[in-house]
């Protein structure tokens, strides 16, 4: 059984307006144009609509359209009557259509630039929220026709439908005539509008995961008869983690009237399950999986889990099963997670899923796991499990073809068991939604990331993803821009994961170390250096040192005020008495429990037995405490978790006979508390062990530099305004500019370029050009002495190495001088090409550029000129539009950004005017898409001001915008 085709024949059907949206509650809708051969979809439709919501529509009793009526309400010019349905399971759940009217309301035509819209939504489907999305799909496709403004008449008691008008975000008008409310939308998107859209986005698609992660039943399809194999495996995993809900096995195989299969009931088809069923774990080989998703569709399931694999990762063939899979699914109104995936897992108490692979179940904890590989997803879990930390949810995507990292963040992002989000990411389907919501995410949580297939020509043959030309280092710039703590490696992620999920960040860099082993405590120092802390000499304890010596030096650091941080190495006890592991971990504990809240992290030898016992001590303290609390903000009032252990068998459990003898009671008056004084909830600490002193500092070094962004992020920057901007005049530059230009781009001639610049503030030095020594003279004499002669061929450009450029030229004795030189070396002045120019101060020679990359948007790029960016990739990124803040990151972020600031002497150069520059530079690219590149090189940046003494500026279409426009989710 396929899923319902919905495919017209209309050659003047505009494909592009269709879109697959998901709703309020967390399922799913397709919008597209109403076409001809819908008349009986919309009859059927209208005959569910109740007689209340036809009376609000046609503002009087309306019980059946008429033949004519059909017929207009399928028969559209797609340019002055447009009409558009939301459709699950190839029905429509609601419509809307807009006629374009004149001054006086009557039908018009362009130029006519506005419309009468008006909506119907069939009764059962009323507050999902399609009447919201289908209306920021009508605006898209009205400003598409060049229509600017709605016009709408709504009775007064159709308050769904005023709320739906009034909540959109577009500046209105409201009055009362004739027994109505006429409303006026004007159609230009607003910082409102644009915040509402997001914001609707964000709570559906949260809750579509929610729906996935927390089911109240789940079928397994395909659980083998016989023990073993994908299926049963499932079966047992989510038995055996004590899920909360109804659990199916489900497989054709079985006998008429079912049968038992590890205790629960066998049935042949999700037919034989009289319940609600909300998640499918499919387990089928994939040329079955059709026939399963058509089951599925139609017994109401809310979400899928595929594990089958021959999809995307196969092939042609597979890629384009894949399409079809997913085309099917969401015909449905159902989310999917897969195909070639490794399950999900939910710890929380009330749920306690395991619809996963996973060989061992992670214990409850706050850290949520997002892979897009089953082996690496394998890794993780086992590396968090030994570690001792625990997690609230993970989810395996496979191939990716629905649900994403997107759509996961969207639900951490507000999810209150989960404090840390660690991500594997083989690649970013929507990189400028991701750099969004992982901004946001990162402001309240840490989100850390390891990107597997980092090279070009590498991303994994399952994932359907736009292709960037811009290099991993600017890559992982825009990462950190947002807040994301990129790592290079598997045991790096749970390395950050297990800090930051057990410990408060620190308020600054400076680390304290301590121990029983003088080298190992040199080998953290130099690591830290390394690393950019700033640790205080190590303290030596010496082999001698007992339990209670580093817990009285543990407690003594903490409570340092000019310590904010601190790393204990310990290697084996040195003679008698012979201390157990965990007579160390208990000690340690101790002093974290009494003290100021500063992270602390242990570096061991041969001391696996520490490790264990930390690790043990997390895991059996309170689930309320160490585990179940956000990583405080220095300074701030610690959040107190609100979790709580699963029953005996479950997720949650505890494991048996382990005490839990290093939760102790609450600390006195006086005590636990924090740098401010607040109370400190977080006693005792998940304290992490590290084997080698580079793993724990780098973790460390980490969580200095997120908690140093997200304190900056707290005071947002901001884009500045300049009064000089000709943005119009711009615009129309580059409108005449492109008329007659390769549909490709041009590169604009130099007066072009400097001329456009010019409109925003940005002056290019004028540059002359010398074919021959007497043009070089009249050039320098028009100019003004001193000169500089340069070439300006390709292969000499920006290459004062090989001679192509001579300066300060005070007379023409010396630039007819130097144009001999040149012309006698480099070659004839038509193959060099030679320019005059007037000197510009001295200074610091820089690079500015910006791109648009078809992967992550606009990027903003500087370095300093020459082989420091060229040759070295000494280069800082910002993503566009840079803020004042990302403009003077962006200036000191480069590694010889001291010799901007008067290194060895030298005079410090004005950084505030190459601030300036960029954030001008940024307004252009922003402010007109068309601007594809921008290079300026070299801009001499002098103790006061600066000068661009070359530029370079490409023009073309804009490429298409994936975050910008009405919600709609990823299709390929």
């Amino acid at each position: 059984m396929q899923a319902p085709q919905e495919k017209t024949q209309d050659p003047a059907y505009p494909a592009h307006w269709e879109a697959d949206v998901v709703l309020r509650d967390g399922g799913t809708a397709r919008i597209r144009p109403i076409a001809a051969d819908d008349a009986e979809r919309l009859v059927s439709f209208y005959e569910q609509v109740s007689d209340e919501s036809k009376y609000y529509r046609f503002f009087a009793p309306y019980p059946r359209l008429s033949a004519k009526d059909v017929h207009r309400f399928t028969h559209h010019d797609y340019v002055d009557r447009v009409g558009l349905a939301a459709t699950v399971g190839g029905e429509f759940i609601a419509t809307v259509r807009f006629d374009r009217i004149n001054a006086q309301g009557r039908p018009a035509s362009a130029p006519a630039d506005e419309a009468e819209v008006a909506f119907l939504v069939q009764d059962a489907h009323q507050g999902r929220g399609v009447a919201s999305a289908l209306l920021e799909h009508i605006a898209e496709v009205a400003r598409e026709r060049g229509i600017r403004r709605f016009a709408a008449e709504v009775l007064p008691a159709n308050n769904k439908m005023i709320k739906v008008f009034r909540d959109a975000g577009y500046q209105q008008k409201r009055s009362f005539e004739d027994g109505s409310v006429h409303l006026t939308l004007d159609l230009e998107p607003t910082a409102e509008s644009l915040a509402v859209q997001r914001a609707r986005e964000q709570r559906a698609e949260a809750r579509s995961v929610q729906r996935l992660l927390s089911p109240g039943s789940v079928a397994v399809i395909g659980t083998g008869r016989a023990p073993g194999g994908v299926g049963r495996t499932v079966l047992r995993n989510l038995l055996g983690a004590g899920f909360t809900g109804r659990v199916y096995a489900v497989n054709r195989a079985f006998p008429e009237g079912g049968s038992e299969v590890d205790g629960i009931r066998g049935v042949r088809s999700l037919g034989d399950i009289s319940e609600q069923v909300d998640l499918a774990v499919v387990a089928v080989p994939a040329e079955r999986v059709p026939e399963v998703v058509a089951e599925c569709g139609e017994h109401g399931v809310q979400g899928l889990v595929v594990l089958s694999a021959g999809y995307a990762e196969s092939g042609a063939a597979g890629r384009e099963r894949q399409r079809e899979l997913l085309r099917q699914v969401r015909s449905y109104g159902m989310r999917l997670i897969g195909p070639n995936a490794f399950g999900v897992i939910n710890t929380a108490p009330g749920t306690r899923l395991n619809a996963s692979l996973a060989p061992d179940p992670p214990q409850r904890g706050r850290i949520g796991l997002f892979t897009q590989s089953g082996a690496i997803g394998i890794a993780v879990l086992s590396g968090l499990h030994r570690r001792g930390a625990g997690l609230s949810t993970f989810i395996s995507s496979g191939n990716r073809a629905d649900v994403s990292g997107n759509d996961i963040l969207q639900y951490w992002y507000e999810d209150a068991d989960t404090d840390v989000v660690l991500l594997y990411l083989e690649s970013i389907g929507n990189p400028r939604k991701f750099t969004r919501l992982a901004r946001r995410t990162a402001a309240v949580k840490p989100v850390v990331a390891v990107k597997g297939a980092r090279h070009s020509g590498s991303t994994p043959p399952g994932h359907a993803v736009p292709v960037t030309r811009v290099p991993d280092t600017a890559v992982s710039a825009l990462l950190r821009q947002a807040g994301v703590i990129r790592v290079d490696t598997v045991t790096e992620l749970v390395d950050a994961g297990v800090l930051l999920a057990g410990q408060p960040l620190p308020a600054g860099p400076r680390v304290a170390i301590l121990g029983n082993s003088e080298s190992l405590g040199l080998l953290t120092y130099d690591a830290c250096l390394t690393e950019g802390l700033r640790p205080h000499p190590p303290v030596d304890l010496t082999t001698a040192a007992t339990p209670e010596d580093f817990r009285d030096a543990l407690a003594r650091a903490l409570a340092d005020e000019f310590c904010d941080a601190v790393v204990v190495t310990a290697i084996p006890w040195v003679g008698e008495p012979d201390y157990p592991d965990e007579a160390l971990a208990t000690a340690l504990q101790q002093a974290t429990a009494t003290a100021p809240a500063k992270p602390v992290a242990v570096v061991h030898v041969e001391l696996g037995g520490l490790a264990e016992a930390l690790a043990s001590a997390a895991s059996t303290g309170r689930r309320g405490a160490a585990a179940g609390r956000r990583p405080a903000m220095p300074g701030a009032q610690p959040q107190r978790g609100a979790g709580a252990a699963g029953s005996a068998g479950g997720l949650g459990a505890e494991p048996p006979g382990v005490s839990s003898h290093l939760n102790p009671p609450p600390p006195p008056e006086g005590l636990g508390k924090g740098r401010g004084g607040e109370e400190n909830p977080a006693h005792p600490h998940r304290i992490p062990a590290y084997p080698a002193a580079e793993r724990a500092v780098r973790a460390l070094a980490e969580a200095v530099r997120y908690g140093q962004w997200r304190r900056q992020a707290a005071e947002q920057g901001k884009v500045p305004e300049y009064d000089d901007i000709d943005q119009a005049g711009a615009a129309a530059d580059i409108e005449r500019l492109l008329g007659d230009a390769d549909p490709r781009g041009t590169t604009l001639a130099a007066a072009d370029a400097e001329a456009l610049l010019g409109r925003y503030g940005i002056p290019v030095r004028r540059a002359l050009p010398a074919p021959h020594p007497d043009a070089a003279v009249d050039a320098a004499a028009r100019l003004g002495y001193p000169v500089a002669l340069k070439t300006t061929a390709p292969h000499l450009r920006h290459r004062p190495d090989l001679g192509g450029v001579r300066l300060d030229l005070a007379d023409e004795e010396q630039l007819r001088r130097a144009y001999a030189e040149l012309t006698q070396v480099l070659g004839k002045p038509e193959e060099l090409l030679p320019v005059v120019q007037a000197m510009a101060p001295r200074g610091v020679d820089t690079v500015v550029r910006a791109a648009i990359d078809p992967a992550v948007g606009a990027v903003l790029s500087f370095g300093l000129a020459g082989a420091a960016s060229e040759l070295l990739g000494d280069t800082g990124h910002r993503l566009v539009p840079a803020t004042d803040r990302d403009a003077a990151e962006l200036v000191r972020s480069i590694r010889t950004a001291p010799l901007l600031f008067g290194w060895r002497g030298s005079a410090p150069v004005d950084t505030a005017a190459l601030e300036e520059l960029l954030l001008r530079v940024s307004r252009l690219v922003d402010d007109h898409p068309e601007v594809v590149a921008v290079s300026l090189e070299p801009v001499v940046v002098a103790q006061h001001g600066l000068s661009v003494l070359g530029a370079s500026l490409r023009l073309a279409p804009p490429p298409p915008r994936s975050d910008l426009g009405p919600r709609r989710l990823p299709s390929y």
